[in-house]
């Protein structure tokens, strides 16, 4: 697929290329807070990865020092936006069928972690940092948090990173399993591209149940689980033989 870049209103730029769509966040003055022109712009960029059968693999980003700061206040209430079209963006991320590599260039703050976290998984570079600060502003999570830290880092390490405002860095995140991987931030975008293009040269339809098997397990027993992973074997058999079934 030849490469196309689009603009979207300045606070989003995508772009498509061999197989992989790439997410920058475009607001480095407001540290990619999440406006409701963004957030819009997200969600169209999402239609658009869902639909597009050449495009098998996603990559996001934050431009500037950081990833995303969350939701941005200030002009959610200037503008009397409903604040609601930012959990339903945010759980969303969670929900796709083609898998998201985050890669966080920088301090991913409250709904910025609650984006991350809807990624399949994370790569970072140095400046990488990872906080949840809605209780201590008073604000409820309402993007995914309880559901998906705990089950990214632990229960005891989102308790504190959610109640007493324990941060990440990239080591620390590395250590906690958020992180796959910590790179260089020169060369950071360049492996998020790499990973995804691997994704995105794999047979697709194999992706798509491996990937679902993933995130649908992880709430199974492990006998539940080897089950649905048996079940989805014999079904793969039945339609796509391949000699690399086991």
């Amino acid at each position: 697929m030849p490469a196309t870049t689009r603009d979207d209103g300045t606070v989003l730029l995508t772009e498509a290329a061999g197989g992989v769509m790439t997410l920058t966040l475009n607001r480095p003055e407001a540290r990619n807070a999440l406006s409701p022109e963004l957030v819009t712009a997200l969600d169209a960029a999402l239609t658009r990865f869902e639909k597009d059968d050449g495009i098998r693999a996603a990559v996001i980003t934050g431009r500037g020092p950081a990833f995303c700061a969350g939701l941005d206040l200030k002009v959610f209430a200037a503008a009397g936006a409903d604040r609601r079209s930012v959990g339903d963006l945010l759980r969303r991320f969670g929900r796709l069928a083609k898998p998201v590599v985050g890669a966080v260039n920088g301090p991913a703050v409250a709904g910025g972690l609650e984006l991350a976290l809807g990624c399949d998984f994370l790569i970072g570079g140095p400046r990488a940092m990872f906080a949840d600060t809605h209780v201590r502003i008073g604000a409820f999570p309402g993007g995914g948090m309880t559901a998906r830290l705990e089950r990214a880092v632990g229960v005891r390490t989102a308790k504190a990173m959610s109640l007493a405002g324990l941060r990440l860095d990239a080591g620390a995140a590395l250590r906690a399993g958020l992180l796959a991987e910590v790179v260089e931030n020169d060369a950071l975008l360049a492996r998020a591209h790499e990973l995804a293009g691997a994704i995105a040269a794999a047979k697709p339809e194999l992706v798509a149940v491996v990937n679902r098997l993933y995130d649908e397990n992880g709430d199974l027993s492990l006998d539940d689980a080897l089950a649905a992973e048996e079940d989805e074997l014999e079904r793969w058999r039945s339609t796509q033989p391949s000699k690399w079934s086991v």
